[in-house]
């Protein structure tokens, strides 16, 4: 297991991302004066989001359906609690988008290559109710 969205496994079998960028930004607005730089105050943390890319080959690794289940997911609009296989703890994200890019397509029109990029955005983790619901 490289990681687990919820329910969902990151896996060689179901859908395996080779690359994990992560962009995390803390708020400093800013208040203008006069004769001098604007005055800046830190009022928290900002946006934490971590964009996954890879590569289905349905022959070899993943499978198309895992994008559909995440599309699922997305469509619920849920925070979902994000694991690495290490076991740490990311905390709540929601599916913010999925791309794809079929490529080298068989005669029935399956594509032989699926390129796909997704992004996750943390959202408070007491967004989340005793079920698991925002």
């Amino acid at each position: 297991m490289m990681m687990a969205l919820d329910t969902f496994v990151f896996s060689l079998p179901t859908l395996a991302y080779d690359q994990l960028q992560r962009s995390t930004s803390w708020r400093h607005p800013a208040s203008e004066r006069v004769g001098a730089r604007a005055a800046r105050q830190y009022v928290g943390p900002g946006d934490d989001t971590i964009r996954l890319s890879g590569l289905i080959a349905p022959e070899l690794t993943g499978t198309p359906a895992s994008l559909d289940v995440l599309r699922a997911m997305a469509d619920d609009g849920r925070p979902y609690a994000l694991v690495e296989g290490t076991g740490i703890v990311h905390g709540a994200f929601v599916i913010g988008d999925i791309n794809e890019t079929r490529s080298l397509f068989f005669a029935d029109g399956a594509a032989r290559r699926i390129e796909f990029d997704m992004t996750l955005v943390r959202v408070d983790d007491d967004a989340r109710d005793a079920d698991g619901r925002a």
